[in-house]
């Protein structure tokens, strides 16, 4: 079977709050290598937590500058499967994504250059037998694994306006009156960092502030766990180009009890504004 329009060496790429305890990743590869034997595969999570839509459409933001281009990324976090929420393939200029219509594909909506917009209708890409439950094996997966092989994307349903599609609220971050930089804790990742909505893109120079999160006494913006002694509790720029609060080798998530959905707010410190270092100047 021949690359994906073109493409000689096509690359799937899977993200999932499936686990890697059961066969539901394992049966996933299955169909996509059985229809395309040649597709090489790129788990890039399945570690999402259940159900945490708003968890998916933050690391597929933050994951897509490093894909290979033309990439086909297929999206499960899928709470509706089965009921009539649409399964959705999109198209930009760089790669395809498949997933359902519930606001995991935000990131993509919002991008500049969205070139087609589907419904996954069409039944000859699919497993002959379905699961009402199980949409990323028998659905996306050959899809998936059809478009691998050189299946136009155009064939893959019926056209969708992309302004109907579902997208998340933009509750993020957000700059207030104030000034500060409102928004909350998404997660902690597997070293029990504390990782928050809030850009770090909106705070040029991140030592001029500082993060006010309940439960926590307020820090200021650090570089690198460096800044700090062992055991000590910093706030940084993490990877993810949002503040992240941490503890030198040890976990913010357990020393704090700081949990999930907790509001976070970055606020510029007293002394740093331009008005006042031009004063000093």
């Amino acid at each position: 079977m021949k690359g994906g329009e073109g493409n000689p060496d096509p690359v799937v790429v899977l993200m999932t709050d499936f686990g890697v305890d059961d066969t539901y990743v394992g049966q996933m590869k299955g169909v996509i290598l059985s229809i395309c034997p040649h597709a090489r595969i790129v788990d890039l999570t399945h570690a999402i937590a259940p159900q945490h839509i708003e968890l998916g459409a933050f690391f597929l933001e933050r994951a897509l500058p490093f894909l290979p281009q033309r990439s086909i990324v297929v999206c499960v976090v899928d709470p509706g499967v089965g009921t009539s929420r649409k399964p959705l393939a999109l198209r930009t200029g760089h790669h395809t994504f498949l997933g359902p219509d519930n606001g995991l594909l935000t990131p993509v909506l919002d991008m500049n250059g969205l070139s087609g917009c589907v419904s996954i209708t069409n039944q000859d890409i699919m497993l002959p037998r379905q699961s009402a439950t199980f949409h990323g094996r028998d659905l996306f997966s050959p899809a998936a694994a059809h478009l691998a092989g050189g299946f136009p994307f155009g064939r893959l349903g019926e056209p969708v306006a992309p302004s109907s599609c579902v997208r998340l609220p933009a509750k993020g971050c957000r700059v207030q009156s104030d000034g500060s930089i409102a928004g909350h804790i998404l997660f902690a990742d597997r070293f029990g960092n504390l990782v928050t909505t809030i850009d770090t893109s909106l705070c040029a120079n991140p030592r001029e502030w500082r993060i006010e999160t309940e439960g926590i006494p307020p820090l200021s913006v650090m570089e690198t766990y460096g800044d700090k002694r062992e055991g000590e509790l910093l706030a940084y720029g993490g990877s993810f180009g949002t503040v992240e609060i941490a503890v030198r080798n040890g976990s913010a998530a357990e020393r704090t009890g700081v949990r999930e959905g907790a509001a976070a707010r970055l606020v510029r410190v007293a002394g740093t504004t331009a008005e006042n270092r031009e004063a000093k100047a």
